[in-house]
């Protein structure tokens, strides 16, 4: 059977959110040795090196050529801030929190994709975004421990992830996919070795490894999400947001040995079920 175009958008969209939840996990392990933001850098180094050695290799820098220069070089300022507001909160917070408080992004793709889109948004998918961020809740039920200062560093992430999801869409019918994918990892690694040295630690033989590892998920998950706006609405995709919580569940239990209780069997229940309502209702209008 044929994929629609919305159901590759949705699965390449997957894909990424859950090579994010890979690399978020990989790091935790870290931050007690590196800053959050030399982790950062180190993560866009190592996308850098993957990135531009396949492109050399294939004899394809011509891909650096842009219509959009200025877009190009922005909207990775935004995923740097994004990924550091992150790592903070993973650095002082349980992972659980950091990621709840994370899934605020969601709403702020809804809501700027109207502005900056052009996008109609219709109430079923501020309702599916409503009853993800509901199901967020059922498994965190955020305490007092939330609200340590680096849950507003985790806000803000959240809010920048959305103006670079929302950038992405908008190049994706702009610009050809190598060229946002060279510009995400080049103008990444230069906007956030402006921040390096203010907090940097040199890294050991085992951190440059590691760098490199989660360098490679990361190009991996760039190119996903590229492909999946280049199909998709961003006010479509944003409840697909939620399902990192299901990689966090599967992971948390793999390395960790987490397993998750009824709330958050529940919540996750709750999350799919508004992602996948999204999909059912695209799908029928589709065919209508």
């Amino acid at each position: 059977m044929l994929l629609t175009s919305t159901t590759k958008g949705v699965l390449y969209f997957l894909s990424s959110i859950g090579f994010i939840a890979l690399v978020d996990t990989t790091c935790k392990f870290f931050t007690d040795e590196l800053h959050a933001v030399v982790l950062v850098w180190g993560y866009f180094v190592g996308i850098t090196l993957f990135v531009t050695g396949y492109f050399t290799i294939r004899g394809q820098l011509g891909f650096l050529k842009t219509e959009r220069p200025v877009a190009q070089i922005v909207r990775p300022g935004f995923l740097v801030l994004s990924i550091s507001g992150l790592f903070v909160g993973l650095t002082y917070l349980p992972m659980a929190e950091a990621t709840a408080i994370g899934f605020t992004g969601p709403l702020f793709i809804v809501a700027l994709s109207v502005p900056m889109l052009g996008e109609r948004v219709g109430w079923h998918r501020w309702l599916a975004v409503i009853v993800g961020l509901a199901g967020v809740l059922v498994i965190v039920r955020p305490d007092g421990v939330v609200w340590h200062w680096s849950a507003v560093t985790t806000l803000l992430g959240a809010f920048c992830f959305a103006i670079f999801q929302i950038l992405t869409r908008k190049l994706a019918s702009l610009e050809k996919h190598q060229t946002t994918l060279m510009y995400t990892s080049l103008a990444g690694t230069f906007w956030v070795s402006l921040l390096a040295p203010f907090f940097w630690t040199p890294p050991s033989v085992d951190h440059a490894v590691m760098f490199l590892i989660i360098g490679a998920m990361g190009a991996a998950a760039h190119f996903c999400m590229i492909q999946a706006f280049a199909h998709v609405q961003a006010s479509l995709l944003a409840p697909f947001n939620y399902s990192k919580l299901i990689w966090m569940i599967i992971l948390g239990y793999l390395v960790f040995g987490d397993v998750p209780g009824l709330d958050t069997l529940v919540g996750s229940a709750i999350i799919v079920s508004a992602g996948l309502y999204v999909l059912y209702r695209d799908r029928r209008r589709a065919a209508a």
